[in-house]
């Protein structure tokens, strides 16, 4: 499991995928959150923009990724 320690109020769903190193850039996010392959909070997400908040749960790819203050 990858933590994801916020530093503001809250970091969106792509960044976070590229900060822990899942996928290499902002295009690989989107196509990857647009086919429905990125779970937050157990719900499929397709909004690359969507902000998460501490307490935050990501899953892709078998990895799971925790979103802290």
């Amino acid at each position: 499991m990858e933590k994801i320690i916020l530093r503001d109020e809250f970091i969106k769903l792509g960044q976070a995928l590229k900060a822990v190193g899942l996928v290499e850039s902002g295009v690989d996010a989107k196509f990857v959150i647009q086919d429905g392959l990125v779970k937050v909070n157990g719900q499929t997400e397709i909004q690359r923009g969507k902000k998460l908040y501490a307490g935050d749960k990501v899953e892709f790819d078998g990895e799971t990724i925790l979103i802290e203050k």
